[in-house]
């Protein structure tokens, strides 16, 4: 399985650490400037509702999901390609473009993915935070 959620923290410190890629809602108000929304102050990782990637599994899903998680905001303001190591910002409506390609292509459990992008729906995008 390529993705994980876990009850607890405890339960996520038991199976990996910290060593995983993180999947989150973005909380931050819609018009919420992109620096705030990039800062290192406002970004807190290891929530409970999060989707979780192992260490292990990163390059599966960077030749999985690479392509369908392309142009993410860089805490530099940039974009581009995944960065496993940093921060990636997805706005709403590249967050609705990721679910469209995620149905349409049926990658390797995709669906775990695209069943929690729709309980993101309400919020101001995702952030993909590296390791």
């Amino acid at each position: 399985m390529l993705f994980h959620t876990f009850a607890s923290q405890d339960e996520r410190r038991k199976f990996g650490g910290s060593a995983f890629m993180e999947l989150q809602k973005c909380r931050q108000k819609p018009g919420t400037k992109l620096e705030k929304i990039l800062s290192i102050e406002t970004i807190t990782h290891w929530k409970n509702d999060s989707l979780y990637v192992y260490i292990d599994d990163m390059e599966g899903f960077y030749a999985l999901y690479g392509k369908i998680f392309r142009d993410g905001c860089y805490q530099n303001g940039e974009r581009g390609v995944v960065d496993c190591y940093g921060v990636n910002y997805y706005t709403p409506e590249q967050t609705a473009r990721i679910a469209k390609a995620l149905a349409e292509e049926k990658p390797a459990d995709f669906q775990v993915l695209l069943d929690w992008l729709k309980t993101a729906e309400n919020d101001n995008g995702i952030y993909l935070l590296g390791l």
